[in-house]
């Protein structure tokens, strides 16, 4: 952030050079737009230092609690072991049909027209 602070810097000594009256409008302008840009670098540049030190905190934080978790969990092995066995109690491949009630009446046909062993179909 230091070369845009040179560069504003620079702005300013040739403000000076050219000798830029702050009487007239346009001087003010110009030394106002100068003023306001060095307080913009200023401002970025303190933006830029904060924001380091929070990424510093932040990975601090996440070392401790990468700590807090080992404590807890002893291991990320045994908790994604315990995961495994949980799932592959559920494979994937398992085909879930959920017919219908097709033994409803069993063997005997209830005759019911909302019946929903069919067996009327098969007659």
């Amino acid at each position: 952030m230091d070369y845009l602070k040179q560069k504003v810097s620079y702005l300013q000594g040739l403000a000076d050079g050219l000798g830029i009256d702050e009487s007239t409008k346009e001087g003010k302008l110009l030394l106002l737009i100068v003023e306001i840009l060095e307080d913009f670098a200023d401002v970025l540049d303190e933006t830029i230092e904060n924001q380091m030190e929070l990424e510093e905190y932040v990975n601090f934080i996440d070392e401790d609690l990468a700590d807090v978790e080992d404590e807890i969990y002893d291991s990320d092995d045994d908790f994604d072991d315990d995961f495994d066995d949980f799932y592959d109690e559920f494979d994937e491949d398992d085909d879930f049909e959920f017919e219908e009630f097709d033994d409803c009446c069993e063997d005997d046909c209830c005759g019911e027209e909302d019946c929903c062993c069919d067996c009327e179909d098969e007659e």
